[in-house]
């Protein structure tokens, strides 16, 4: 266990729960699904075009003091 733990920079309690994790559910406890945080504030359509903005040159949007 020791040459996990120092591979993966994790506990030996962690390496134990997974373990003990795919002993009890095969495979799928090697994708453990995480979940949480704060759920999304932006619809997906406006994160899109938030990234779409974001990868142009100011220029292309006519901005004064950003000629290319």
């Amino acid at each position: 266990m020791p040459d996990i733990t120092s591979l993966m920079q994790v506990s030996e309690g962690y390496v134990r729960d997974v373990i003990h994790a795919f002993n009890e559910r095969g495979f799928d406890a090697l994708d453990p699904k995480w979940s949480g945080g704060r759920p999304r504030v932006i619809s997906e359509q406006v994160r899109e075009h938030i990234c779409l903005i974001a990868r142009t040159v100011p220029a292309e949007w006519g901005e004064p003091g950003h000629d290319s």
